[in-house]
């Protein structure tokens, strides 16, 4: 035993020797010779992590991105906590374009270190990237996509275009002046949601388009829409959809951005974006994850008690009056997880009176869903409708993260043995097996909140004798009717027999037909 360990302890020191080797040629500039050496610790010590990741870094420099990734791969498979791996990965990356996949590596990156600044950096850059296109885009061509943006559920091959007005301009907290951009997305490259693009159009689009319309039959003009449903289902694509349509600018109102320690930046940040969407009309304000910015005040929790959360939805209050007293060439859309939260004075008509459901794909979507994500990936024969079943109440954000892990086995598989091997129905099933590369967003979305829409009866003992107790839901009345949609959704979804059915689609799908 003491010899074994001796033996393990030399090729550890063997393995180092090779990785210092390579580091000082790496420094020199050698980079081939620095790969032949990290090369070497790696066949001493198949686990030496670091090995690896310089490697990785080498073979990104002599512009091998394919196998640094495959490198990286590795690293994160010994180390899954590592930060910098995935931030390289998100860095070549965005080397080869591919923005999407860099913010999702950042984001990786980030998560496993919270204060992994220069990943902030990136995903800061990152979105400047995606939502603006400062003067580059002059020309207003429609750019190609080789990967749509996580959570899409759009299938025609043309990306949002984004033409910016000026880049977002932020000094000591306060906004200067934000991006907007233009949609090139329409309603007939969504995939899904008849009746949801019907009312959007009706609702909407023609709001912004024909105002003198609306205005001749009485019609009020709309001015905000809330749209809520769970998370993944594409709310954000939904909204370009809107813009292309009503050929509107969009003004991303990102939270981050507005909410600001100091007192009085919060408004004043506010007042900024619908200045700017005044001065570019006709413009579409869309703010995500609008319960963080207008929660309820006075709800009860810290947060709703907050004097500076009180300043912050008031301020809200006062520029959507603004926009409804003179509501021509600007709408404002929310969207929202958790429509609960939000305070009931910005739910009002005139504010965001008008709410939309925008429910996960059924059955027919998610086929259409896994023929879109597959569209530009060598693939043999799929069986779209056992991929459907196999991914019963999945979000298309997850459909996408399964294809895109899916046809990793046959490009490693071409890079290993330098011969294509086409994505096939074994690709897809062995991430649909494998619970930590796939599985439903959702299912863990649900049962969180179902506490917070679903009324419960406890049994409790009071003074020696049983009591049944009701432990209300976060709904008052009126949003139970509002919201029933949504509620019957989660309802569904967190019944024991339905949520056994749906298991059992999963599993008879993977594993048998």
């Amino acid at each position: 035993m003491a010899e074994e360990g001796e033996e393990q302890k030399t090729k550890e020191e063997q393995a180092k020797e090779h990785w210092r080797n390579g580091n000082a040629l790496f420094q020199e500039g050698s980079f081939e010779e620095a790969k032949a050496a990290y090369t070497k610790a790696i066949e001493v010590n198949r686990d030496y992590a670091d090995a690896y990741f310089n490697r990785a870094l080498t073979e990104k420099v002599l512009n091998e991105p394919i196998s640094a990734m495959h490198d990286l791969e590795k690293v994160m498979e010994l180390q899954p906590d590592s930060h910098d791996a995935p931030f390289l990965m998100g860095d070549i990356a965005e080397g080869r374009n591919d923005l999407i996949g860099a913010r999702y590596w950042y984001e990786k990156s980030l998560n496993s270190n919270p204060n992994f600044s220069e990943a902030k950096k990136k995903l800061e850059e990152i979105d400047m990237k995606m939502h603006i296109d400062a003067k580059n885009d002059e020309k207003e061509e429609e750019v190609e996509i080789s990967q749509p943006k996580k959570g899409a559920k759009y299938k025609n091959d043309k990306e949002v275009s984004e033409k910016a007005g000026e880049k977002d301009v932020i000094e000591e907290g306060q906004i200067k002046k934000v991006a907007f951009y233009k949609s090139n997305l329409k309603f007939d490259s969504v995939i899904g949601s008849r009746k949801v693009k019907e009312y959007l159009y009706d609702n909407v689009v023609l709001a912004i388009q024909h105002p003198e319309l609306f205005k001749k039959y009485g019609k009020k003009l709309g001015v905000g829409l809330l749209m809520y449903g769970p998370p993944g289902v594409g709310k954000t694509y939904m909204v370009n959809a809107i813009a292309g349509e009503a050929g509107a600018n969009v003004i991303i109102a990102r939270i981050n951005q507005i909410v600001d320690m100091y007192t009085g930046n919060t408004e004043k940040n506010l007042h900024a974006i619908f200045q700017q969407a005044r001065d570019n009309t006709p413009c579409i304000i869309f703010f995500d994850e609008l319960d963080a910015l207008g929660i309820k005040r006075g709800g009860g929790s810290p947060q709703g008690e907050s004097s500076s959360i009180r300043l912050a939805v008031n301020q809200f209050l006062t520029e959507m009056n603004g926009v409804e007293a003179n509501p021509e060439g600007i709408f404002v859309i929310g969207a929202t997880n958790q429509p609960w939260d939000i305070d009931p004075a910005l739910k009002r008509s005139g504010r965001f009176g008008d709410s939309i459901y925008i429910p996960p794909p059924k059955y027919r979507e998610r086929v259409e869903l896994f023929k879109f994500y597959t569209r530009n990936k060598p693939k043999g024969r799929l069986n779209y409708g056992r991929l459907a079943r196999a991914t019963t109440g999945y979000t298309p954000a997850d459909i996408e993260r399964i294809c895109d892990k899916a046809a990793m086995r046959p490009l490693l598989h071409e890079h290993k043995y330098n011969k294509e091997r086409k994505l096939d129905m074994s690709d897809m099933l062995a991430i649909l097996k494998d619970k930590d590369m796939s599985g439903s967003t959702l299912d863990e979305w649900y049962s969180m909140v179902k506490k917070d829409v679903i009324s419960i009866t406890e049994t409790q003992i009071v003074d020696g004798k049983k009591q049944q107790i009701v432990k209300e839901g976060k709904l008052d009345p009126q949003e139970k009717i509002l919201y029933r949609s949504m509620i019957k959704d989660i309802k569904k979804n967190t019944n024991g027999t339905k949520i056994w059915l749906k298991k059992a689609t999963r599993w008879f799908a993977v594993h048998f037909f």
